[in-house]
């Protein structure tokens, strides 16, 4: 039965590996690509509204840039996460990562169930900020009445 499983674990690692390696390469292909896209700086713009569009659009391109280059690093720190053998494997529970989300999303960490429970929590917790700024801002009023 363990050599079963080592035989699995491997094979995962095989396919993990793999898929993360190409779209390593997938994101490095689309960041050349928007670099080399990237328009250079026109020397001369003809009116004001010309130029808004041009920095409009080269604020995008920059932020795609950015996005990707984030999500990059992103992919090699999964990559040297399934060096160490820690990849798929939840940061929070510590359970196995199923292979549909790691396809989904390569550089995840949590599991689904982990992933959403944060994600709850993070939206208790935007829900919850305006509200206290409502009150601080209340109470302060309330005590400059006094």
């Amino acid at each position: 039965m363990s050599r079963d499983k080592g035989a699995r674990d491997r094979e995962r690692y095989q396919v993990l590996k793999t898929m993360l390696e190409e779209r390593h390469r997938e994101i490095q292909d689309k960041l050349r690509t928007l670099r080399e896209t990237l328009p250079a700086e026109v020397a001369e713009v003809k009116d004001a509204e010309e130029q808004s569009v041009n920095d409009f659009v080269r604020d995008v391109e920059l932020a795609l840039i950015e996005m990707t280059s984030a999500t990059l690093g992103q992919i090699d720190a999964a990559m040297h996460r399934l060096e160490a053998g820690t990849y798929g494997v939840c940061a929070n529970c510590g359970t196995e990562i199923a292979e549909a989300r790691l396809k989904a999303v390569p550089f995840a960490t949590l599991c689904r169930a982990c992933q959403e429970a944060q994600e709850s929590l993070q939206a208790e917790q935007r829900e919850v900020r305006p509200f206290e700024a409502v009150l601080a801002t209340e109470g302060g009023a309330a005590r400059r009445v006094r």
